[in-house]
């Protein structure tokens, strides 16, 4: 198994299959979204969701075509790979179900991954490695089982010890009213933008997502024992200033502050420090994703919650469009800017650039080298 809390290799691991079965285009698939969107570790093949067979992932996400096309099984998938003049050398289970548990269907997907050869990658709390069956199958075909959430041995582990403060980065948290808004996603958008900016960008990931994605650095926060927490959000930081000395270090939040089951968000504010926070909220989610009759509230009580825990300003909203006619993405936005009193962007829509203006007119230690990085003329 591979240590979730180390960097991700920068190499590609494979060509993968990501398993989705009934669940893409929903909360429920955020991990194969994220991977049709950005992955630094596979070259994505296929993904499995039989509803949606024959359609290309990336027009059902977001309307725009990724060349990865949804197929209904395993043996479409690979047929399709070496029609393309490659093989399936991984199955990714791209599911994120509540709890983070494995179905029955998924655990067959499985079984006939290894039978066929295919190493497994997982971020489920259910690890494969666990399952006598399972780890003895892929030991007869010597393929391995790589259970991304399993956690590190505490004796690894790392406390918090106040070095964070030697770091000369300007931190930015993406925070969320709410569990599978979007945070990753936009924080990933935000570090292509910034460095595209000439500003020396890294994301910290703190899911199973964003090791799936092969961020550099980063922690998977639900798997670590609650001592640690804050100390191996530091050391992420502090591995990323040792190694590349970045302008900009953008923390991927988790949950929310106010979320019934995924309370995220305090360790990345207490232990993280950063210096501004870009809040991603879906304004057609009146509960919380999961929890019918456990409301989010309102927008501006999250801002004042994240603002007092923190000290630190939250620079604009990011909206997540879901729920939401095309015609009444634009409107929205303005609505809630002039409710909140600061800049709100559909980022996955119309780009980051709005955001990461106001991140540099509020630190100006970043416009110079911005300015001096653009090669747009």
């Amino acid at each position: 198994m591979a240590s979730a809390g180390r960097e991700a290799a920068a190499a590609t691991d494979g060509t993968a299959a990501v398993y989705c079965e009934g669940a893409f285009g929903t909360p429920n698939g955020k991990t194969a979204h994220g991977l049709v969107r950005h992955t630094r570790r596979y070259v994505i093949a296929a993904v499995i969701d039989s509803r949606l067979a024959g359609r290309d992932a990336g027009d059902v996400l977001d309307g725009r075509p990724a060349a990865i096309p949804l197929v209904a099984s395993l043996e479409a998938a690979g047929a399709g790979a070496r029609a393309r003049g490659t093989a399936l050398t991984h199955l990714v289970i791209g599911l994120a179900p509540d709890g983070g548990r494995l179905p029955a269907a998924a655990r067959a997907a499985v079984v006939a991954a290894i039978q066929s050869g295919l190493h497994v990658d997982s971020g489920l709390h259910d690890y494969l490695s666990d399952d006598s069956e399972l780890a003895a199958l892929a030991a007869a075909h010597r393929v391995m089982l790589r259970d991304i959430r399993k956690p590190k041995p505490t004796r690894e582990l790392h406390f918090f010890t106040g070095r964070i403060a030697e770091v000369g980065a300007v931190i930015v948290a993406v925070l969320g009213t709410d569990s599978a808004v979007g945070k990753r996603t936009t924080a990933v958008l935000l570090e292509h933008g910034l460095n595209a900016r000439g500003l020396r960008t890294v994301m910290i990931g703190t899911g199973q997502t964003a090791w799936l994605q092969g961020v550099r650095y980063g922690i998977i926060i639900d798997s670590i024992v609650n001592d640690f927490v804050a100390g191996e959000i530091e050391h992420a930081i502090l591995t990323a200033w040792d190694a590349e000395r970045p302008q900009v270090i953008l923390l991927e939040g988790q949950g929310s502050l106010l979320n019934p089951a995924y309370p995220g968000g305090f360790e990345l504010l207490a232990a993280g420090r950063p210096r501004a926070v870009i809040l991603q909220h879906a304004p057609a989610r009146i509960d919380h994703d999961g929890f019918p009759g456990f409301p989010i509230g309102p927008l501006d009580r999250h801002i004042r919650l994240v603002e007092e825990l923190s000290g630190r300003p939250v620079i604009a909203v990011t909206l997540n469009h879901e729920g939401l006619a095309p015609e009444a993405i634009a409107e929205t936005a303005r609505r809630l800017e002039g409710e909140v009193g600061r800049p709100v962007v559909d980022v996955l829509r119309d780009g980051p650039e709005r955001v990461i203006a106001e991140l540099l007119g509020r630190f100006s230690e970043l416009a110079p080298v911005a300015a001096a990085g653009r090669s747009d003329g």
